[in-house]
């Protein structure tokens, strides 16, 4: 099927929604403003979030919400010197959480001892569901942020300081606050690329490259940012090529997470 419009169109009536509208206008932010967020704020936003899909109801995650000063500094060192961990009010770590899962196991004289890939992507996916579900809930109240994929850089250390229990491991984190700054918004790539229609067109993914490249280098220039000529591809290749986080695997099976 084919909108009337054709795919990543408008149209002159476009659908929206309040939360098309929070989707539409999401950006990462910074910096933030002293304007308090509230505990019940965060409750408030958890309970929403809790609400996520989750395989199979396992509900194999756990949030832990920082405030501390110290802790976010220690948290930020270990995300290669993210500033904005130290300033954001809040911080909120999404868990990958296989305890008590392992507990519902013992109940019934089995482990986790031999657990594969699909549990721990599971767990990982619950907690990615949750943690988006958390950002659109924080942004509907004016509340927004950046995600910290940095947490996986070692995640030894981050078990360690958030005290995570063996079976668990953070699978990213969530800066939030009252933004300071309202950033120019990153472009996509053209929806054409990216949505499919009854079978993925692999020409249509991969035609979009160049012209995003193109744009990108556009937007970062208007930003005062240096980049190459081929933006999106240089920097991926720069970032990614080279096995980036190469010893994930074997940090994450000493949490007990054995992605074989």
């Amino acid at each position: 099927m084919t909108p009337p419009d054709g795919p990543g169109q408008m149209t002159d009536h476009p659908i929206t929604s309040d939360t098309i509208r929070v989707l539409g206008d999401r950006r990462s932010i910074r910096s933030y403003s002293d304007k308090e967020v509230t505990d019940a704020q965060v409750t408030a936003i958890l309970e929403a979030a809790r609400r996520a899909p989750t395989s199979g109801n396992l509900q194999a995650y756990s949030v832990v919400v920082v405030r501390d000063a110290e802790t976010k500094e220690k948290l930020a060192k270990i995300s290669g010197g993210q500033k904005h961990i130290e300033t954001c009010p809040v911080f909120l770590a999404f868990v990958a959480d296989l305890t008590r899962i392992e507990k519902a196991f013992q109940r019934h004289d089995g482990n986790l001892d031999n657990n594969n890939l699909e549990m721990g992507l599971m767990a990982s996916i619950d907690a990615s569901l949750v943690g988006m579900a958390a950002y659109v809930a924080a942004d509907s109240l004016g509340i927004q942020g950046v995600m910290i994929g940095a947490m996986r850089n070692d995640p030894e250390a981050v078990a360690e300081l958030l005290g995570l229990p063996f079976r668990t491991y953070v699978v990213f984190g969530m800066c939030l606050g009252y933004p300071a700054e309202a950033p120019k918004q990153k472009p996509r790539m053209a929806a054409e690329g990216i949505i499919h229609y009854e079978r993925y067109d692999a020409d249509k993914a991969l035609a979009v490259v160049d012209t995003y490249n193109a744009e990108l280098k556009a937007h970062y220039e208007s930003v005062g940012k240096p980049t190459a000529d081929e933006s999106w591809s240089a920097d991926v290749d720069k970032k990614y090529a080279q096995r980036p986080r190469d010893h994930l695997r074997d940090a994450l099976k000493k949490r007990g997470f054995d992605f074989r």
